[in-house]
């Protein structure tokens, strides 16, 4: 599973409980360094094994870290994932409207599946590739129940949670073009965009997503004509739920569209 400002749901039956995990994908977005071109820092441009800033790295608590990597594969400098029964996100804060010329590229491979992963299943929601991008879609259009479980998340973090996630998924189980929930909350959509080996030479596959065609399937029938922000971009693997093992790697990515302004800070309630 994955996070940001936010965090993703790692649910486990009360409210509380859900609102705790989805917490703790956390990663603090309260002043986004978005920039006017390309937006997103390039892995590329590291000078060493660590992601270069503001990329930065979260986890949920007891559980082992999945490792994310500046390395040189096939001539380019590229981000290794290796999740080794762990959890882990890697988050980009950003603030870009969605609009029809916001697009998300990328290239990725996957050099060893996650055995046992099962997508649909909480026991088995695991995976060595997932690219994932957070939207800021309005709390107070979601149901009591939905604003209840952000706003504990909130309180038990000190931060804002992901209203609305979107997951693009390279498995080895799930067909490509499968969409669904994901096992631990509907906050977060999953896509798969590549499934199993692929017989390309080299092994890798480009992606190039147009966000809002992307968002509207996701969450249209939730959203309707709104249309929110693009506030964070996040790489995950994970592996803990199946105990086993996954290794990806991810080129720099490209997320481009008008960086939007920054929400007006909410007003302070008079003092009785």
């Amino acid at each position: 599973m994955d996070d940001t400002k936010f965090r993703f749901v790692r649910g486990q039956g009360s409210l509380a409980a859900a609102a705790i995990p989805m917490a703790a994908a956390l990663l603090c977005m309260a002043a986004p360094s978005a920039r006017a071109d390309g937006v997103l820092t390039p892995f590329s441009t590291a000078p060493g094994p660590q992601a270069p800033a503001p990329w930065r790295f979260s986890t949920l608590p007891n559980k082992a870290p999945t490792k994310f990597e500046i390395t040189q594969l096939d001539g380019q400098k590229v981000l290794k994932v290796d999740a080794d029964k762990s959890y882990g996100n890697l988050v980009h804060p950003t603030r870009v409207q969605l609009n029809e010329e916001t697009t998300l590229s990328w290239r990725w491979k996957v050099e060893e599946f996650v055995e046992g992963a099962n997508l649909r299943t909480k026991g088995g929601d695991d995976g060595a590739a997932k690219m994932c991008v957070f939207f800021d879609f309005p709390a107070d259009r979601l149901s009591v129940g939905e604003r209840t479980k952000l706003a504990l998340a909130k309180n038990s973090t000190g931060e804002a949670v992901p209203t609305q996630t979107l997951c693009y998924v390279w498995d080895v189980k799930e067909t490509k073009g499968s969409e669904f929930d994901n096992a631990f909350t509907k906050r977060i959509r999953m896509d798969v965009l590549e499934s199993g080996a692929t017989d390309k030479a080299g092994g890798w596959l480009s992606e190039r997503r147009k966000l809002m065609t992307d968002y509207k399937r996701a969450f249209g029938a939730e959203a309707g004509d709104t249309l929110p922000d693009v506030v964070g971009v996040a790489v995950q693997a994970d592996a803990d739920n199946t105990k086993s093992h996954g290794v990806s790697y991810f080129s720099d990515i490209d997320l481009n569209g008008a960086v939007a302004a920054a929400p007006a800070p909410a007003a302070a309630k008079p003092t009785q």
